[in-house]
């Protein structure tokens, strides 16, 4: 069970930091442009994703939360890419030494054990990526399949 999150944290790092990478083809207008839908713009739906892992994973630590990023404070793709770099370490590091009895442990002020947890961040990830692909789709931009079996074939 351990090994299960650990390659479940590994994809979802690892396909956060691959949509980095196809942002990048994009211009900060792009990037930044609003619009009705969740959290409107690429880099406010990008920050909205590393910040709900930061917060979930203060938690999963039983830490006190950390709060939601600045959506203003990652003006530019760089910006971007560094939050993500260090948000991926991060969980990465956490799953890494985690126990079939650390995942499912129910930390402080979380009524739901480590594991549920994890593969909400997952699959929160996951839904908030196809629109960021979606996005990048229409400005041109590289997008791929981000199906689970798909990577595991390819790692």
């Amino acid at each position: 069970m351990e090994n299960t999150f650990k390659t479940l944290i590994e994809y979802h790092c690892s396909l956060n930091l691959r949509v980095c990478a196809s942002i990048a083809v994009i211009d900060d207008e792009q990037f930044t442009r609003d619009d009705a839908y969740s959290r409107g713009s690429i880099r406010n739906l990008m920050v909205h994703i590393a910040s709900t892992d930061r917060r979930w994973l203060a938690g999963l630590r039983n830490l006190p939360d950390v709060g939601h990023l600045n959506f203003a404070d990652y003006p530019d793709h760089k910006s971007l890419v560094a939050l993500f770099e260090t948000t991926s370490k991060d969980l990465l590091e956490y799953v890494g030494g985690m126990s079939i009895s650390d995942l499912e442990a129910i930390p402080g002020g979380i009524p739901n054990p480590r594991w549920q947890i994890l593969q909400h961040m997952v699959n929160h990830g996951t839904d908030h990526r196809s629109t960021v692909l979606q996005k990048l789709s229409e400005f041109g931009a590289p997008t791929f399949d981000q199906d689970f079996i798909s990577w595991l074939w390819k790692h």
